[in-house]
């Protein structure tokens, strides 16, 4: 199956099922508490979706891992801002867990798929043969 748009990749519908988790978790009266944290990881979250659309509509295999790259980046820093809202009790263990694994599994996607398109590139590199040149 040839995937023609971005909202077909798994990678970018795990960041939108988190960035809805964290939508959900980070409502207003939590944001109240701490705006900046919060407009942080939603905007960390929001990155990752955003990053994988704009590397796959970039064209090449090439930028679409930098993107891609740029994706997986944002999951570490949101997991990193997590740590941040559960110290500060913004969030209980349980939402930490919870919106962890959901970045873990979208990072592990994100990975994946920059392995897969660097071994297709990788395919896609014609080496010269050691066959002889026949004269007709």
């Amino acid at each position: 199956m040839k995937i023609t748009k971005f909202e077909e990749l798994n990678c970018w519908k795990e960041a939108r099922k988190l960035r809805k988790m964290i939508s959900g978790v980070f409502n207003k009266s939590v944001m109240r508490k701490d705006f900046t944290l919060c407009n942080q990881i939603k905007s960390a979250a929001l990155s990752i979706m955003a990053n994988i659309a704009e590397g796959f509509e970039s064209g090449t295999n090439k930028e679409n891992i930098n993107f891609l790259t740029y994706a997986r980046r944002s999951c570490g820093e949101l997991r990193s801002h997590l740590y941040a809202a559960v110290d500060d009790e913004l969030i209980g263990e349980n939402d930490f867990n919870l919106l962890y694994r959901q970045s873990q599994s979208a990072g592990k996607i994100i990975t994946s798929f920059i392995n897969y398109l660097r071994r297709y590139n990788q395919r896609k590199i014609i080496k010269p043969s050691n066959h002889r040149t026949i004269k007709l």
